[in-house]
């Protein structure tokens, strides 16, 4: 039994806007549903257990698009699992209004840890968090180790999907290692803060590792000139 939790989440100003719960019927909302389509197609002849969110840089707004997408698959009855593997500059505990004491950094640094005492239950019964924990000195090496490979085999095992907010590409190498060990990765682009030279190096350094791209989302893209909303999508080629 996972621990229960009165999340908010509602988002918080330091976390990303869960607009998925706050407004579902709206735009945006939808287009969340439509990511979490296209990434069904993406598992109908393999299934994805696990799957990165990362960007080239920051302020791209993967930690939104990754926790939306998390809360509309655990709304048609997937048992989801976020993890914050963003163990430089967590956000999901803000995000949902929870505690940040101990999470992934506990379960790789310390012993007999249970996973039960580390993970949350939202206030959707499909959904569960895994927070990162106290911010370790060596996130890169912790997510190279045999440990992280026991614990993804676990998580997989134990839910539906697993959803890994991972740090920007090109600032460290967390994304590539964690982009090698799971099952998919969506690329996040935010319109007008990514460079294209950015972009081509990202996609260099996920061709290292023979990371799964399976899509890219748009984020902050005007649908239409006329239209006064921004919206996400998902493509289905690579960035």
């Amino acid at each position: 039994m996972f621990k229960k939790n009165k999340t908010t989440n509602q988002g918080t100003s330091n976390g990303a806007s869960l607009i998925t719960t706050t407004k579902p019927n709206s735009v945006v909302a939808e287009q969340f549903r439509t990511i979490r389509t296209n990434i069904q197609f993406s598992m109908v002849d393999k299934e994805l257990k696990s799957l990165i969110f990362t960007s080239s840089g920051p302020d791209e707004g993967k930690s939104t698009i990754s926790a939306n997408t998390a809360v509309v698959f655990a709304s048609q009855g997937k048992r989801v699992l976020l993890v914050d593997a963003d163990m430089r500059k967590p956000t999901v505990h803000k995000t949902f209004g929870i505690p940040n004491h101990e999470g992934l950094t506990t379960l790789l640094t310390e012993k007999d840890v249970k996973l039960s005492s580390v993970i949350r239950q939202g206030s959707n019964e499909n959904l569960f968090i895994l927070t990162s924990g106290p911010v370790p000195p060596n996130p890169s090496e912790l997510l190279d180790s045999n440990k992280m490979n026991k614990i993804i085999d676990i998580l997989e095992g134990a839910f539906d999907l697993v959803i890994f907010d991972m740090p920007p590409i090109i600032t460290v190498t967390d994304s590539q290692i964690m982009a090698a060990k799971t099952d998919g990765t969506i690329f996040v682009v935010r319109s007008g803060v990514a460079s294209k030279e950015a972009l081509v190096k990202s996609r260099q350094l996920l061709e290292i590792v023979n990371a799964n791209v399976i899509g890219t989302v748009f984020n902050g893209v005007e649908r239409t000139k006329d239209s006064a909303y921004k919206y996400y999508g998902l493509e289905s080629d690579s960035i």
